[in-house]
Formats: structure tokens, sequence, C-alpha cells
């Protein structure tokens, strides 16, 4: 078994490791709606899952990036989407 560095792995006190840390300038650029992120678990056809997978590396995203920007198109499109966001 290998020791993890970083929060939550097996090294003492969740040290991170090198070149590991969080760049404060890119955190304070992102909108306040980037940094604050509802879990939820997705049970998809294994198809799907494939073709979203192809997709997002198509447009160099990862799938749940590229699962996020299709759901909030969809979203802004039916016109859901509260103003404040």
């Amino acid at each position: 078994m290998t020791s993890d560095p970083r929060p939550g792995g097996d090294a003492p006190g969740g040290q991170r490791a090198p070149g590991d840390e969080p760049d404060a300038d890119a955190a304070e650029a992102r909108p306040a709606r980037a940094r604050e992120r509802k879990s939820m678990l997705l049970r998809l056809d294994p198809a799907v899952h494939e073709a979203l997978a192809r997709w997002a590396a198509d447009d160099l995203r990862s799938t749940n990036a590229h699962v996020e920007w299709l759901l909030r198109r969809a979203v802004e499109d039916a016109g859901r989407l509260r103003p404040d966001r």
C-alpha cells in the first residue's frame, strides 16, 4: 500500500504533496457558483456514458464537466435558470 500525502491520505497530518497547493488567484477569479457544488449520483446506460466520455474528450473536458455543461445549456434553453445564477 502506498502513502498518499494529500488530505485524507495515509500521510500523518494530511500533508499536501509538493506542487499540490491550490492556486489562490485562480480560486478568487472564479465566480461564486464555480466554488459551490452539489453532488449527485447519476446512473447512466453504459453506451450513453461512453458517448458522453468521447464527446467530452473531443471538447477537452472531463466527463463530469461535460455533463454539467450539457445540463446547464438545457436548463438555460428551457428558461429554467434563475437570473441570479
